[in-house]
Parts: structure tokens; sequence; C-alpha cells
């Protein structure tokens, strides 16, 4: 059964299950700049197959891109 990456949304990366990460491998991912003024949850904000897609996901919500790193999804392996 395919899930969609959007459920990732909200959740910690490392909570990913070995499943998700074999299905979503290459999808990107934004995860809001740690700071000591905000100390950020490490929660996935955004999904999308570029860091554009990412970006634009962050402003429809009223989120700064620049507040947030990309990083590409890898298998568990």
């Amino acid at each position: 059964m395919a899930l969609s990456i959007e459920s990732a949304i909200g959740r910690s990366p490392d909570s990913l299950t070995i499943q998700e990460r074999e299905q979503w491998a290459g999808q990107w991912i934004a995860l809001e700049i740690y700071s000591p003024e905000t100390l950020p949850l490490r929660l996935i904000a955004a999904t999308g197959f570029t860091p554009a897609e990412c970006a634009a996901q962050l402003q429809s919500r009223g989120l700064k891109p620049s507040d947030f790193e990309f990083s590409i999804l890898k298998p568990a392996w």
C-alpha cells in the first residue's frame, strides 16, 4: 500500500519506519533550523520532489523558508 509523503508532515524524521524511508527515498523534507531562541522540535514541516516545492509549501502556510533546512530522505539501510 503506497503511503502519501504528506503523512510525514509533523513527524520526526527519526520516527519514519524502514518501509516509509524506502518508499520516500529521494523526496526532500524541510526541518526548522535550530537556534537557541526557538529550540524547535525536529519535525518535518514540508515535503516535495525538490527544495523549491518544500519552500512553496512553507510559504503557503505563512512560514519563511529561510528558517528551515532542506534535506533529502535516504533509505534506512
